[in-house]
C-alpha cells in the first residue's frame, strides 16, 4: 500500500516562503531526496510518486503531495487522493505548520484534534476520522500585537531561517522514519528533541 504524504500550504509564488507553508517546504526537500518530480496536477493537488528505501525493508511507494487549493479547504484535495490512490488511514502522513510551537520545535501525534488549525480541520472534517498521523513544524505565537493571521502569512525571518531550515530536514527526516519504522517509534525518536 502506498503512503499519501501531504504538505499543507498555499499555492502560489506569494505564499512560497510564509511560515503557512512549513509543508510545502518539507515536500520540496523529500522530493529533492528522492528524485521526485512533484508536478502532476490530480484532485486539486500537485503530485508526485517515488520509493523511499533503508537498507532493511523492500521499497515503499510514496505519492508526495501539495494541495492547490488555499490552506482552508486542504481537505478538498486530499480526500479524493487518499481514495483514488486507495491509501489506508493508517498510511497518511499530513505536515503542517503550528502556532503553539516555538519556531523549529517538532511533534509529531498519530492522532488528535486539529487544535486550531484550519487545513487541518478542513482534512479531518472531510475524512470523517482525527485518526491520522501528522508532523507538526513549530512557527511560534505572535509577540505583541501581531495576529494570528499576520504571522502566518509571513515570510520567515532571516533569524528563523536559521532555526527552521533545520527543522524541515528533520521533519522531512521524520517522514521517512514513519514509512519505515510506523508513527510510535517516530514519536518517541523526534518528539524529545
Amino acid at each position: 500500500m502506498p503512503w499519501l504524504i501531504v504538505g499543507l500550504g498555499n499555492p502560489g509564488p506569494r505564499y512560497k516562503r510564509n511560515r503557512h507553508n512549513a509543508g510545502f517546504l518539507v515536500m520540496d526537500l523529500l522530493a529533492d531526496r528522492y528524485g521526485i518530480e512533484i508536478n502532476s496536477k490530480r484532485s486539486y493537488a500537485l503530485i508526485g510518486n517515488g520509493n523511499v528505501k533503508d537498507s532493511t525493508t523492500e521499497p515503499s511507494r510514496l505519492v508526495l503531495a501539495k494541495p492547490r487549493t488555499y490552506m482552508n479547504a486542504s481537505g478538498n484535495a486530499v480526500v479524493p487522493l487518499a481514495q483514488g490512490n486507495r491509501v489506508h488511514k493508517s498510511h497518511i502522513v499530513i505536515i503542517y505548520d503550528e502556532l503553539d510551537l516555538p519556531v523549529g520545535k517538532l511533534r509529531i501525534r498519530a492522532r488528535g484534534s486539529a487544535g486550531g488549525h484550519n487545513g487541518m480541520k478542513s482534512f479531518i472534517d472531510r475524512m470523517g476520522t482525527d485518526d491520522i498521523a501528522r508532523i507538526r513544524v513549530g512557527i511560534g505565537r505572535p509577540a505583541g500585537f501581531e495576529g494570528a493571521v499576520s504571522r502566518v502569512l509571513a515570510d520567515f525571518t532571516p533569524e528563523e531561517e536559521t532555526v527552521i531550515r533545520p527543522a524541515l530536514e528533520r521533519a522531512a527526516d521524520a517522514v521517512e522514519w514513519i514509512v519505515t519504522n510506523g508513527v510510535e517509534s517516530a514519536m518517541n525518536e523526534f518528539n524529545a528533541s
